[in-house]
């Protein structure tokens, strides 16, 4: 075999391309007001979109390289993620972005669960995989700091495009060094996809997840939204009573009797869905009420995906003194704090008392992601590598899709609530929008009347962030106390092979 660490720096580069694209989309979502005249709604499809789609292929295309090969379904997913990059920067308009974000989810299907499932095939000894997992793990976490960093150069010298375009040169370098260095793996025994299934598992996600939209913008009572919850619901049921009759499943749903397993899956999603909206909140905080650019929004989130990065690597020592229920609960409980302390900004920020809650919020999120990522892992067979990372990614990506679908819709609807126009001041349908509406419409008025609209947005904005960080708080400190529970007992050092301690 030829040399692991290669082979994980190859992982780590292709996951840190996918984290970091996603965090240079909120920093680019105000030009994108301006340049293509997007609404509320269509903003929240251009960032929901892309985790739509990579949420509805994840199981598939995770069983896809478990039948294929891993590296093979990893560079082929390298290309295609190339090209709908230089798609995506040249969308003329919100609808063709938001079906070009679709592609780009697609192309992210196939290389999640690929990293993941080359990472356990190749790091075979516990204390290694917990060690490999916490490296990428704290790659990812380092996209995240990153992203806004890089996307803020871009913004501040090119054309909201830029963002997505730096993705194709970082994508041939994956491409190059994996054909390179990757060793191929897949289960020898593995027979065909079952098409049903696949049909049922992405026909089953999306449905959920246009209900769950639905229901923020329409009420949960509406008919749309019943109709849309009810099949959804019903495809998802029809694909687990399927999966228990096939001799091959796209999941095995016997994984999710492991007590490690299904608290991982069940505090991964939970953790992100809280999270998720923290990034697109920050963005327009701290350049729509703040008035900091691009540039100075990417550095300022720096040091608090950097301290996740470095979580990740100190979680697999953390679980030597705490156990892995402990290093979860440990991770969610810092974060949870602080969304209390973001729950208090305002129009004025000192960023020497934002920074260090940021280090420390940051560093919690690693530690429970680290942990969480090696728990899916160790407790599936390496053959099934793939559909378990899937499992984990698809968990993940949906948690975080929602988040900014609801916790965004809070927002919004706090603002919408809050929002006590001046009297005179025309636009205020677009005012009324968002707060990037409110900016524009100021834009347009004499100073005395653009100075009341703006405070006033502003303000109503702010009290929609108070909002949302307590309830983000309040949910970090639930899913804190489920991790304590649910991982209570799982080994500090889970063998190779499954165990029957993780029921």
């Amino acid at each position: 075999m030829k040399n692991k660490w290669s082979c994980l720096a190859v992982a780590c580069l292709a996951t840190l391309l996918l984290s970091l694209d996603l965090t240079v989309l909120h920093l680019a979502l105000p030009s994108l007001v301006a340049d293509l005249g997007a609404t509320s709604t269509e903003l929240l499809w251009i960032s929901d979109m892309y985790g739509f789609a990579l949420a509805g292929l994840l199981v598939t295309m995770g069983n896809l390289g478990d039948r294929i090969g891993r590296k093979r379904l990893l560079l082929i997913g390298a290309v295609a993620f190339g090209a709908a990059s230089a798609v995506t920067a040249y969308a003329p308009t919100p609808e063709l972005l938001i079906a070009a974000r679709a592609l780009l989810g697609v192309a992210g299907a196939t290389i999640m669960p690929s990293t993941l499932s080359i990472i356990r095939n190749v790091f075979t000894e516990p204390a290694e995989r917990t060690a490999a997992v916490g490296i990428w793990s704290g790659m990812s976490a380092a996209g995240f700091a990153v992203g806004p960093v890089v996307g803020g150069l871009l913004l501040d010298h090119f054309w909201w495009g830029s963002v997505f375009l730096i993705n194709v040169p970082i994508m041939a370098v994956v491409v190059v060094t994996g054909f390179l260095v990757l060793p191929e793996s897949r289960n020898p025994d593995a027979g065909r996809i079952d098409l049903v299934s696949v049909v049922l598992s992405f026909t089953g996600v999306v449905t959920v997840i246009y209900a769950v939209k639905e229901a923020a913008h329409q009420g949960v009572g509406h008919a749309d939204v019943v109709a849309a919850g009810v099949a959804g619901v019903a495809l998802l049921a029809l694909f687990v009573w399927r999966q228990t009759r096939l001799a091959e499943p796209l999941i095995d749903v016997r994984l999710f009797a492991r007590r490690a397993f299904t608290a991982s899956i069940l505090t991964n999603l939970l953790a992100i869905f809280a999270m998720s909206a923290m990034m697109l909140m920050f963005a327009w905080y701290l350049q729509l009420v703040l008035g900091w650019s691009p540039l100075q929004a990417g550095l300022a989130q720096l040091p608090g995906g950097l301290s996740g990065a470095v979580g990740g690597v100190l979680a697999a020592r953390l679980i030597r003194h705490l156990g892995r229920n402990g290093v979860v609960a440990l991770g969610l409980a810092l974060n949870a704090g602080s969304f209390l302390y973001y729950a208090t900004l305002g129009t004025e920020l000192n960023y020497l008392t934002l920074l260090p809650v940021m280090v420390i919020g940051g560093m919690g999120v690693g530690f429970a992601f680290t942990v969480n990522n090696d728990n899916v892992l160790a407790t599936a067979p390496r053959q099934r590598a793939g559909a378990a990372a899937a499992v984990s990614e698809t968990s993940f990506e949906l948690g975080g899709a929602l988040g900014i679908a609801i916790l965004g819709t809070v927002l919004t609807s706090a603002y919408r609530a809050a929002l006590d126009l001046p009297a005179g001041v025309p636009g205020g349908a677009a005012a009324g929008e968002s707060l990037a509406g409110a900016l524009s419409v100021a834009a347009t008025l004499p100073a005395d009347q653009a100075g009341q609209l703006v405070r006033a947005a502003q303000a109503a904005f702010l009290d929609g962030v108070h909002l949302t960080s307590l309830v983000t708080a309040g949910l970090l400190a639930v899913v804190a106390v489920l991790a304590l529970v649910g991982l209570r007992g799982v080994p500090k050092e889970i063998p190779e092979e499954v165990l029957t301690a993780a029921h």
